[in-house]
C-alpha cells in the first residue's frame, strides 16, 4: 500500500495521484459494502451467508492494492515495504481463521491512514505549490526592435531583457540595467524590509515590484533560479534519514522475522487469532519512517522561508554540533566592493568635490574609478570634455571650471601640481584636482557589513568559540578587520590550496568547522568543511555549487539562525523517533499479551495511524520557527 504513497512527502507524481486515489476509491466502496454487510448481519441474523458474502467482497476489493503493495515491496524490498508486507499477512492470516470483518476493515483503515499521512505531513504539498506558483508567471519580455511581448516566464533563457512594472513580480533571477525600485522579497529572502534595486544590482525571481519601473537582463530561469532550487531542495528533503532508520533499514530483513516469530509465539500462548493479528498491525514502523522525513520536510521548509537554501537536509544534523569557524574576508564579513571612506580635503564644500570626482570616475572603466562614479547619481554629473585616460594613473578631462585631474599620487607630479602629504590609508587613494588647484585625497576601502561583529559574537555563544579569518588579502588589511569583527586568529595572503589545508588541520585537530565565504577561492574550502555556506548575493557560481548552504540575502546573521533552527531540528527528530519506536513496542506489547480485546488487530491499527499523525504534528510545530532580522544600531 505504501509502495505507491512511499515518496510521500514530496510532490506526487500524476501517476501517483491516479493510484491514490484508486486506493480511496476503492477503499470507499469496500467501505459501504462494510456497513451494508453489518446492517444486514443485524437485520437478518439468520442469513449469515449474505453478511459474510458481502464482507468477503469488501475485502477483495481492498486485498488488490494491498498484496499489489506487498509484491512490490517483495522485488524492492525498503523499510516502508515492511508495512505492506506486516498488512499483506495480517489480511491473509484474517482470511485463514474466518474473521472477513477484521480482512476487509484493516486495510480500509490503513488506506484511510496513509490518506491522512499524505495530506497531513505538515503542509508540505502546500509550500511547494505555493512557491512553485512565484516561479510561473507572465513576463514581459522587450523585443530586439524595442517592442514589448507578454510572454510566460517558463519560456525566458538568461540574456532576455524583460520590464517590470509597479506590481508586477520579478519573473526569473537577473540584473538590473535601468530603473529604480523597491522590491518585496519576503517570499525568498525571509526580509521584511523592502529592497531598494538600483542599476547593476542582482534581483530574485518572484519578488514583487512595489513601485518604479526596472529594465533586467535575466540571468537564471526555471531550476536554476532561486526559487527553484527551494523547489527542489524541499522536494528532496524526505530522503534524510536518522540513525534509527539507517540501522532499521540495514536489518529490515531480521526486524521483519523477529515480527513474524512474536506473532507465532502470541498465537502459541494466547491461541488467540487477533492477538496474532494486532502483533503483525503493530509493529509496522511508519511513524519511525516518517519521523526523519517529516522533520527535514519542515526545516528545509523554514530555511527557505529565512532566506537559508540548505541543499541536503542531513547539514541540518550536522550544523547542530559545529564547534568552529573558519570564514572568509572580501565578500563575506565586507561587502566586496571599494566604497569611500572617507575625505581628506581642506574644502568645507565637499559636494562639488564629489560631483567632480564621481564625474570624471564615469569616464574610466576602472574599480576605483566605477566606486567613486556612484557617489552621485547620473544627472548630477558634470559635463567633460577632451577627455584622456592615462593608464594606471588616473583622468584627465576638460570641464566648465577648467582642467580636472582624478587619479593616483604619480599623476598629479607628472601634471606638475602640487599636493598635500598622502594620508596614511590601507586602501586604494585617489587624488582630485582642478585648474592646477589641488583638492582632495580620497580615500577608498571595503567596507566591513554592519552586521559582522554581531554575527560572530552570536556564533560564539551558540559555541562556535574557535574563530579563524582566512584570506587573501594582505596582512595589514586582514588583522584590522579582524579587529573590527572580534577575530583573535588570522591567516592572510592565503591561496586556494591553503584554504583547503587549513580547513582539513582544523579537522585533523579534531574541531567541525563551518566555513563561510563567497568566491572561487573559497570553493575547496567550503567543499572540505563539515559545513560550507556561501554567500548568496554576488557570490561565485563555482562557490555557491561547492557550498551546502547558500544564504541568499548575504546576510551574516542568518549563521545563528542555521545553528539554532539546526538544534530545533534535531530536539524535534528525537522526539520523533521516541514517539515512533516508543509508541510501537508499547502497542506490540499490548497485541502480544492480549490487553487491546476482540478487535486487537483494528484497534492496533487505529492506534498506529494515531501515532503516525503524532509525529507528523509534531513535525509541523518547527513551522512556528521565525526569526525576524533585528535592526543594528548603526543601520539606518
Amino acid at each position: 500500500m505504501t509502495a505507491q504513497t512511499a515518496a510521500a512527502p514530496s510532490m506526487l507524481s500524476s501517476a501517483e495521484q491516479r493510484s491514490a486515489a484508486r486506493q480511496l476509491t476503492l477503499a470507499m466502496l469496500a467501505l459501504g459494502l462494510l456497513a451494508l454487510g453489518l446492517s444486514w448481519r443485524w437485520l437478518s441474523p439468520e442469513q449469515t451467508g449474505v453478511s459474510q458474502l458481502l464482507l468477503g467482497f469488501a475485502s477483495l476489493l481492498v486485498a488488490v492494492p494491498v498484496m499489489r503493495s506487498a509484491w512490490y515491496s517483495l522485488r524492492y524490498p525498503s523499510l516502508h515495504g515492511i508495512t505492506d508486507q506486516l498488512i499483506a499477512l495480517a489480511m491473509l492470516g484474517a482470511w485463514a481463521t474466518g474473521d472477513l470483518l477484521t480482512a476487509a476493515l484493516l486495510p480500509i483503515i490503513m488506506i484511510f491512514g496513509h490518506v491522512l499521512e499524505e495530506r497531513s505531513v505538515i503542509g508540505s504539498q502546500e509550500a511547494i505549490h505555493a512557491l512553485g506558483k512565484l516561479t510561473r508567471s507572465h513576463a514581459r519580455k522587450i523585443q530586439a526592435d524595442g517592442s514589448v511581448l507578454e510572454v510566460d516566464n517558463g519560456t525566458l533563457k538568461a540574456g532576455d531583457l524583460v520590464e517590470v512594472r509597479a506590481g508586477d513580480r520579478v519573473p526569473a533571477d537577473g540584473r538590473v540595467l535601468s530603473g529604480q525600485a523597491s522590491l518585496d522579497t519576503a517570499s525568498i529572502t525571509g526580509e521584511s524590509v523592502p529592497m531598494e534595486a538600483d542599476v547593476g544590482m542582482s534581483v530574485f525571481g518572484g519578488a514583487i515590484n512595489l513601485d518604479g519601473l526596472l529594465r533586467i537582463e535575466v540571468t537564471r530561469t526555471g531550476h536554476e533560479s532561486t526559487l527553484g532550487k527551494v523547489i527542489a531542495l524541499m522536494q528532496n528533503a524526505e530522503r534524510s534519514k536518522p540513525p534509527i532508520t539507517r540501522l532499521l533499514e540495514r536489518y529490515a530483513g531480521s526486524y521483519m522475522v523477529l515480527v513474524l516469530l512474536l506473532a507465532a509465539v502470541t498465537w502459541f500462548i494466547t491461541n488467540d487469532a487477533q492477538a496474532m493479528l494486532a502483533v503483525l498491525v503493530a509493529a509496522c514502523p511508519c511513524a519511525l519512517v516518517l519521523s526523519a522525513p517529516a522533520t527535514a520536510i519542515a526545516g528545509v521548509a523554514v530555511a527557505a522561508r529565512h532566506g537559508i537554501l540548505i541543499r541536503s537536509s542531513a547539514f541540518l544534523e550536522e550544523l547542530a554540533d559545529l564547534t568552529s569557524l573558519v570564514v572568509d574576508k572580501t565578500g563575506t564579513l565586507t561587502f566586496g566592493t571599494l566604497r569611500l571612506q572617507s575625505i581628506d580635503s581642506p574644502l568645507e564644500d565637499r559636494s562639488h568635490v564629489l560631483k567632480l570626482a564621481a564625474s570624471l570616475g564615469s569616464a574610466s572603466s576602472h574599480p576605483v574609478s566605477r566606486a567613486l562614479a556612484g557617489l552621485v547619481t547620473q544627472e548630477h554629473f558634470l559635463l567633460l570634455s577632451d577627455i584622456h585616460e592615462r593608464q594606471g594613473l588616473g583622468v584627465v578631462a576638460m570641464t566648465e571650471q577648467g582642467e580636472a585631474a582624478l587619479g593616483r599620487p604619480e599623476l598629479f607630479a607628472q601634471l606638475g601640481i602640487a599636493t598635500s602629504a598622502v594620508p596614511e590609508h590601507d586602501g586604494p587613494i585617489a587624488g582630485l584636482a582642478l585648474n592646477g588647484e589641488f583638492l582632495a585625497w580620497l580615500l577608498l576601502a571595503d567596507s566591513v557589513k554592519p552586521e559582522a561583529r554581531f554575527a560572530l559574537s552570536e556564533l560564539r555563544e551558540l559555541g562556535l568559540g574557535r574563530q579563524l579569518l582566512l584570506t587573501g588579502d594582505r596582512q595589514s588589511v586582514a588583522h584590522t578587520l579582524a579587529r573590527d569583527v572580534g577575530i583573535s586568529d588570522v591567516e592572510a595572503q592565503a591561496l586556494p590550496e591553503d584554504k583547503l589545508n587549513r580547513v582539513l588541520k582544523e579537522i585533523g585537530s579534531g574541531f567541525r568547522p563551518m566555513v563561510v565565504g563567497d568566491g572561487i577561492n573559497d570553493s575547496l574550502a567550503l567543499k572540505a568543511g563539515v559545513v560550507g555556506v556561501a554567500m548568496g548575493a554576488g557570490g561565485a557560481d563555482i562557490a555557491l555549487a561547492s557550498a551546502d548552504i547558500v544564504l541568499i540575502g548575504s546576510d551574516l546573521r542568518r549563521l545563528g539562525t542555521c545553528v539554532r533552527l539546526s538544534r530545533q531540528c534535531r530536539h524535534t527528530l528525537q522526539v520523533n523517533v521516541i514517539i515512533g519506536l516508543g509508541w510501537t513496542l508499547a502497542i506490540v506489547a499490548f497485541a502480544a499479551f492480549g490487553w487491546l480485546g476482540a478487535a486487537g488487530a483494528m484497534i492496533a491499527a487505529l492506534l498506529h495511524n494515531l501515532s503516525t499523525l503524532l509525529v507528523l504534528g509534531n513535525a509541523g510545530r518547527l513551522l512556528r520557527f521565525q526569526e525576524p532580522l533585528l535592526k543594528l544600531k548603526d543601520e539606518v
